[in-house]
Order: structure tokens, then C-alpha cells, then sequence
């Protein structure tokens, strides 16, 4: 019985995700639509070219492994901290019940520090250019300048994914037992040091599966946040540009799914091959944090 209760999942697992990897072979094809997929003339590597040769392939490969390596530590980093926070503030003030609804303004708050935000660097009526034309000097474009985006980026992706960090590693820090919070202040030991030495080793290994996670998908972007937030702005690409959207606008332009196909299927294999290595570092420094 319990075999046959796995079929639904695994015929979803088939079909979602084992059937399509028949579509790698497009990024080996000149698609032709009038005589089909197996039809088409096999070109090898030469949709790969495309991604490879263009003289933009280092600033979008560089933007896209910075940003994300940026995002990476930010939001783990704040999320971890919102976290600790959220549960100290259970102990000291509310129960389990009342952490829930903490969290809910808290991401409001998010949102109402965003908009704020955004007033502030309004290039019109800002704040800040407000000020400045007050006293004379010239107010600062800083939606139509690349300069300020590597640091636009972060703070919007930010807004966007810690509330969801801090859910999941909420959750692990509710899982630790209130014993060994017990047993260290028995023991003298300050807040500080009970999250030093118990609170963050104790969530570690979810702290290392989802860090491997995200270094998985280091070849990839979050299309939304880099083409629609800078509005597919030509000046802006030199700081917005990632690889995703750089084969987006081929796609469009070209209309050439064979190249579009090669460079997921790049993304793809590069990923597959840092979670192998992430996880073996991370297997040979400990193997219970490990991920297989």
C-alpha cells in the first residue's frame, strides 16, 4: 500500500520533471518548425557560441555571479538575524500564537519601509534631490545612472526575499528544545552566548542546505527584479544586465530557441556542478550538515 500511495508523486516527478529533459537536445538543433524537433540540423556546439563569444559574455556573467553572491550573504545574514530576533521577542513577551502575528507587521513594515524608500530617492520630489536643489546643487538621477544600481538591486531583492528567510529559519529555531536555553542560563551564559553557542550551531544544517541551494542557482537571476525593475533600460545594462535577460533580449530579437535552450542548459549544468562541490566542502568539514 505504501508503494502504491508513492505513484501519484512519482508519475508528477516523471512528468514534470524527467519528460522535458527531452527539450536538451534543442540546444544541440537549428530549430526548424516545418519539419519539427528531431527533424532539425544538428549544429553542436554552435548555440553555445552565441552566449560565449558575445563581447557582453564577462559583464553578464560577472553581474550575474556578484549579484547573486551578493543577495546570498544579505539576505541569509538578515534573515538569520530577523529570526533570533522574532524568537527573543516571543521569550521575553508573547507566545507561540501572537510570534505569528508579529511576523505579519513585520512584513508590512517591510513594505511601508520600501515605499519610503522609494519617496526619498524619487528623482522629482525626493527628499534627498529636494534638499539638495534647496541648497543649490544638482539633484542626483539615481534611477537613470548605473552607478547607483549594484546597490538599487539589493536593497529591492532584499525586500523582497527576507521575509521569506526569516519564515524558514524561524521555523528552525522553534524546533530547538527551550532545555538548552534552560541549561546555559543555569550556567551564567548571556543572551549572546546562548545564540553563539546554541541558537546558530542548532540551525546550522538549515542554514548550510538552503546556502547550497541558493549557490545551485548562482547562474540564474531573478528575471523580474532585473528587467522589469530597471525597465530594460540600455543605459542601465552595464550594472543590470544578467545573463537571463541577456538571452531574453536574443530570444526576442533572434527568435532563436536553439540558443536560448543552450544557455539554460549551461546554467543548469554549471549549478548541478556547484552544489556537487559545495556540498562535498561542506561533507568533508562535516558530514551531518552535508546535503547528501
Amino acid at each position: 500500500m505504501l508503494f502504491l500511495m508513492m505513484v501519484p508523486g512519482l508519475a508528477y516527478l516523471l512528468i514534470n520533471n524527467y519528460l522535458p529533459m527531452f527539450g536538451v537536445i534543442i540546444a544541440f538543433k537549428d530549430i526548424n518548425y516545418t519539419v519539427g524537433i528531431l527533424e532539425s540540423e544538428w549544429v553542436g556546439f554552435k548555440n553555445f557560441e552565441f552566449l560565449f563569444q558575445n563581447s557582453s559574455a564577462w559583464i553578464i556573467t560577472r553581474n550575474t555571479i556578484l549579484y547573486n553572491l551578493a543577495f546570498i550573504i544579505i539576505n541569509t545574514v538578515l534573515a538569520i538575524g530577523v529570526a533570533i530576533l522574532l524568537n527573543e521577542v516571543k521569550h521575553r513577551f508573547f507566545s507561540r500564537f501572537y510570534q505569528g502575528v508579529l511576523l505579519v507587521p513585520f512584513l508590512i513594515s517591510m513594505v511601508i519601509v520600501a515605499y519610503i524608500t522609494l519617496a526619498f530617492l524619487d528623482v522629482e520630489n525626493g527628499y534627498i534631490n529636494f534638499n539638495l536643489q534647496m541648497f543649490g546643487l544638482e539633484p542626483i538621477s539615481w534611477y537613470y545612472e548605473s552607478k547607483y544600481w549594484p546597490y538599487i538591486l539589493p536593497i529591492v531583492n532584499m525586500w523582497k526575499s527576507v521575509g521569506y528567510g526569516t519564515v524558514l529559519f524561524l521555523a528552525a529555531i522553534i524546533g530547538v528544545d527551550d532545555e538548552y536555553y534552560e541549561a546555559a542560563i543555569l550556567d551564567g551564559a548571556n543572551k549572546w552566548q546562548q545564540i553563539k553557542h546554541i541558537t546558530i550551531p542548532l540551525i546550522m544544517p538549515t542554514i548550510t542546505i538552503i546556502t547550497i541551494l541558493n549557490i545551485g542557482r548562482i547562474f540564474y537571476s531573478d528575471f523580474g527584479l532585473f528587467y522589469q525593475v530597471p525597465l530594460n533600460s540600455g543605459p542601465l545594462q552595464p550594472t543590470t544586465d544578467v545573463i537571463d535577460t541577456f538571452v531574453y533580449r536574443g530570444l526576442m530579437t533572434l527568435g532563436d530557441i536553439g540558443m536560448s535552450s543552450a544557455a539554460g542548459l549551461y546554467q543548469s549544468i554549471v549549478g548541478f556542478i556547484l552544489v556537487l562541490v559545495t556540498n562535498y566542502i561542506v561533507r568533508k568539514k562535516d558530514k551531518d550538515q552535508a546535503l547528501f
